[in-house]
């Protein structure tokens, strides 16, 4: 294992060409044309078309965090004014999702582990193409924010829809995906992690202030929960990694996931670094969002585009 000074160095590995996926499209698409939009309209179109499309009267509905939320929020708020909307009540997954709520007069709950969620919106970092696998988290963390209470609304609700830019739709995800760690024994966590992706990513725990690094500065972020989090930052698209091998004695072994072909157990590149997260002593919990059902309304200038997804990634 890396020592604390070099466990951040890059080696490239490569995965045999063989085992890159096949990946599941959507199973529809609606294309909504509007012209002459800038960014910012356009946004705003996605955030209201969510709103008058999937909530009715009476639901639950969680209530997500960032720029595009903020704009469904204050249209939702607007359609219970106006008497188009009725019976809503509201579940804010952070702080500011719950103030822009109660300034739009939306009657608000919090959050627990009993409760029913018909529906929920959320801004995402990225969203991988054909399997709609979402990630959240990479945004500075907010006064009272918390990955988890997010991600537990979002896996609660009955149906869910990410509303995002066109540059955030990729096909071969890269970039951070954040994972939150027990902050007791982190640097051996963090090892661990960037052994297994070694090479192919880069491990920096996050600071609450300051520059960021692979020991994250003399102030480590610490949740409300208490967890440090690191940012595994992949150093080229998820998608050249090929399939993952997630067998037990390949695991266990410490060999890289991304060499072994012998298991039949495969998955998908952005759900399969989910899947070898979850396998990691000391890691509780991280940004990757694979849910179904789960759809995805994508602004752009030249309109709108509605993804859903109803079935399992993994295919062939």
């Amino acid at each position: 294992m890396a020592s604390s000074s070099t466990f951040s160095t890059r080696l490239l590995l490569h995965s045999p060409t063989s085992l890159i996926c096949r990946r599941s499209r959507p199973r529809f698409l609606r294309m909504l044309t509007r012209s002459c939009l800038d960014d910012s309209s356009a946004l705003l179109r996605a955030a209201e078309y969510t709103v008058d499309t999937y909530v009715k009267n009476g639901m639950v509905v969680g209530l997500g965090s960032g720029h595009a939320s903020g704009m469904a929020i204050q249209h939702l708020g607007r359609q219970l004014r106006t008497g188009n909307l009725k019976d809503i009540v509201g579940i804010p997954m952070s702080v500011a999702s719950a103030s822009e709520a109660a300034k739009a007069g939306i009657p608000l709950d919090t959050y627990k582990d009993s409760s029913q969620i018909d529906f929920a919106f959320d801004d995402a970092d990225a969203v991988e193409e054909g399997t709609l696998v979402a990630i959240i988290g990479r945004r500075k963390l907010q006064g009272d924010e918390s990955i988890i209470q997010e991600k537990s609304i979002l896996n609660a609700a009955s149906k869910l829809v990410f509303i995002i830019e066109d540059t955030q739709y990729k096909d071969g995800l890269e970039g951070s995906i954040p994972v939150l760690i027990q902050s007791l024994n982190w640097l051996a966590t963090a090892e661990e992690i960037d052994d297994m992706f070694l090479g192919d990513a880069e491990v920096w725990r996050r600071p609450c202030i300051g520059q960021a690094g692979p020991l994250g500065g003399d102030f480590p972020l610490v949740t409300r929960e208490g967890h440090n989090v690191l940012d595994v930052i992949f150093t080229s698209p998820i998608e050249s990694l090929g399939k993952f091998c997630m067998c037990d004695s390949c695991f266990k072994c410490q060999s890289s996931v991304f060499s072994l072909i012998h298991s039949t157990d495969l998955v998908l590149p952005a759900a399969g670094v989910a899947k070898s997260l979850d396998r990691v002593d000391g890691v509780v919990d991280h940004g990757v969002i694979s849910k179904i059902p789960c759809t995805v309304v994508i602004a752009s200038q030249n309109g709108l585009r509605v993804l859903d997804k109803l079935t399992s990634d993994i295919v062939g």
